[in-house]
């Protein structure tokens, strides 16, 4: 918190050679701001990602962390995401308790993940897509992964349950049903960004 008053929104980066959880990364991330340097491993591209975004800080050569004022949160966030990757590291969003992975991603470079408290991924790891479904609520009322011009899908909360659509942009098809449980959203989400369309067949759908 800033001596006004005001709270700062913050990522962190660093290197990891497998895929992490986001409770292991929220460990990570609470021994780094300890001052732990066994935290994690010192890696050069930490410092090409500093050098390369405005906001960032290499705090140590095993880490970054981006600070930025809420207003400025969405934008520079998105660019501190999208960089992370370029560089080859995870970046952890101590706010939402999310962690970005390189790895795996979807069966589209281009698709985006969308969600109702402004977080905007391109090309996201699909553990990030499911971690993202589990925090829909009224803060964070909808997420949608997003084919620009092809097609999409997209989640709200509702009552016992949630709206689920799904969007064929070259047929001009919108199709909406109620899906009974998160892990059936995340299901549909997961086979929609690896290319499957199993969930089509499992749902009773209306034409919109």
């Amino acid at each position: 918190m800033r001596d006004d008053g005001r709270v700062d929104f913050v990522l962190a980066v660093w290197h990891e050679a497998e895929p992490i959880s986001k409770e292991r990364a929220g460990e990570v991330f609470a021994a780094l701001s300890r001052g732990d340097t066994t935290a994690a491993q010192a890696h050069p591209a930490v410092a090409e990602f500093a050098e390369r975004l405005p906001e960032a800080e290499a705090v140590s050569p095993a880490h970054a962390v981006v600070t930025v004022d809420l207003d400025s949160s969405d934008e520079v966030s998105r660019a501190a995401f999208a960089l992370a990757r370029e560089c080859g590291l995870v970046c952890y969003d101590p706010q939402r308790g999310l962690v970005h992975n390189l790895a795996p991603t979807g069966a589209y470079p281009e698709m985006q993940l969308h969600t109702g408290d402004g977080m905007i991924i391109v090309d996201p790891d699909l553990g990030l897509v499911s971690d993202a479904l589990a925090t829909l609520s009224p803060q964070n009322p909808f997420a949608a992964l997003v084919v620009f011009g092809r097609h999409f899908v997209q989640a709200s909360p509702e009552q016992s349950g949630y709206e689920l659509e799904y969007k064929d942009s070259v047929e001009n098809v919108l199709l909406r049903t109620h899906a009974a449980s998160l892990a059936e959203v995340q299901d549909a989400f997961a086979e929609y960004a690896t290319g499957e369309r199993a969930f089509l067949d499992r749902h009773e759908w209306q034409r919109v």
